[in-house]
């Protein structure tokens, strides 16, 4: 039996990987890939990723993309409700697993075991446990290609952002830094692949720094945002934007 599946897209490898593998599972068909956007600046969550480029990645895998868009630093209630809002809509459509590429934050996915189970879903996690050191070669030797477009200042500097990740990005990073980034040490956006039917098509623009405000004291247990250490909001992070070439070349014509 088939099981018809949303896949959760971030835009970045561990995703790409994991869709891999799942697109060669005959238990599952993908339904859709579904991405958390930043309503505000219309931006992939956390990757800053523009919509227009996560459109693309879509078309180029040949799945049809679901968009669901979350405030910028929503709290939990509001979260979980785009979230239930979103999936029930998908459930109507006879969707009844999600999919995830995540690889070994036990919390996280107990997290989300639980609340899909409420809502009726069954959660799929295809890379699970494996060594993360197994999963970046696996990804490289397949031809994946991906850029690092954000970094976490407490654990990288500004020279990581903006690389394609390869032997020598592995080589260079510090020691204790996740080769994934599971951690979340830095995020990416893989451009290029088997999953791929064309590359997705980009320019590289400005680096920026960014440090998120901190939630009132009253607000901070309830935020959708990771704030349980005590310094999460002690660090920056550095942004490589990228921009559409696509859209560039379209609006050069007219």
């Amino acid at each position: 039996m088939t099981n018809k599946a949303l896949f959760n897209w971030s835009s970045g490898k561990d995703s790409a990987l994991a869709l891999y593998k799942t697109l060669q599972n005959p238990e599952y068909q993908i339904s859709c890939l579904l991405t958390s956007v930043n309503k505000q600046f219309q931006r992939v969550s956390m990757h800053g990723i523009r919509v227009s480029l996560l459109e693309q990645q879509a078309k180029s895998i040949g799945l049809p993309l679901e968009i669901m868009e979350i405030p910028e630093m929503p709290t939990m209630e509001v979260y979980e409700e785009v979230m239930t809002q979103t999936l029930n809509k998908l459930k109507l459509e006879g969707v009844t697993h999600s999919i995830f590429g995540d690889i070994f934050l036990e919390d996280l996915r107990k997290y989300r075991e639980e609340k899909l189970d409420s809502i009726g879903f069954e959660a799929v996690f295809p890379l699970w446990k494996t060594p993360t050191i197994d999963l970046i070669q696996e990804f490289i030797s397949l031809g994946f290609k991906t850029i690092v477009v954000c970094v976490n200042e407490r654990f990288l500097d500004k020279s990581f952002v903006g690389r394609v990740i390869d032997q020598q990005f592995i080589d260079d990073l510090p020691e204790g830094v996740d080769v994934c980034g599971e951690n979340g040490e830095f995020h990416t956006f893989t451009f290029d692949g088997p999953i791929f039917s064309k590359a997705v098509q980009f320019e590289i623009g400005e680096v920026v720094y960014r440090k998120y405000e901190r939630p009132k004291q009253d607000d901070a247990s309830a935020t959708a945002c990771d704030t349980s250490a005590t310094d999460a909001f002690d660090y920056g992070f550095w942004y490589c934007d990228l921009i559409d070439a696509a859209s560039q070349k379209v609006d050069s014509v007219h």
